[in-house]
């Protein structure tokens, strides 16, 4: 049996609830696939969904909508980073390790001003599945266009953590320091 088509509005009020429910991020292919529709299709929904002010960002593992922060109160910290494509994986490591989550990567570009990438890992098996991507489709890191420097904002309960996070990444001489 042909699973019908969910059509326009009612295929992104599904989508949207989808991913409000949803703890992990959501590929476009999955999405395509609940909605019976290509995923060409599903990049336009979450484009309109984004433009009505929707809090929906694309990792690499999937759409995530932005849940809103619960009482839980939760320390950010940009740092400035330097190390070559080889060592991506051990600086995400490294900070995971500690209960941080890297939340996005920025460049500053000579022509486009502040880049920013989502990212969006707190654990070894999302910088597994991150570096796994990175692998398979090849893609260039844009701190490749900075000479390996680039920005992280990360996002920990507690200071403590950042802190942690940030000396063990200055012993492995990570941390770009001023």
């Amino acid at each position: 049996m042909e699973q019908k088509k969910i059509l326009g509005d009612e295929r992104r009020r599904f989508i949207l609830q989808l991913l409000q429910d949803s703890s992990r991020p959501i590929t476009g292919s999955e999405l395509a696939e609940r909605t019976n529709v290509s995923r060409q299709v599903i990049v336009g929904d979450i484009t309109l969904l984004k433009a009505k002010g929707e809090p929906i960002i694309a990792t690499s593992q999937g759409y995530l909508f932005l849940q809103q922060q619960s009482e839980n109160l939760v320390y950010e910290r940009t740092i400035a980073c330097r190390h070559t494509y080889e060592d991506t994986e051990k600086e995400l490591n490294i900070i995971v390790d500690y209960g941080v989550k890297v939340k996005d990567v920025k460049i500053e570009h000579a022509i486009y001003g502040d880049l920013t990438a989502s990212i969006m890992v707190s654990n070894r098996q999302e910088v597994k599945q991150f570096i796994e991507k990175l692998e398979t489709t090849k893609a260039p890191l844009l701190s490749e266009l900075t000479g390996g420097i680039h920005l992280h904002t990360l996002s920990a309960p507690s200071e403590a953590a950042l802190e942690k996070a940030e000396a063990a990444l200055k012993k492995e001489g990570i941390l770009l320091e001023s």
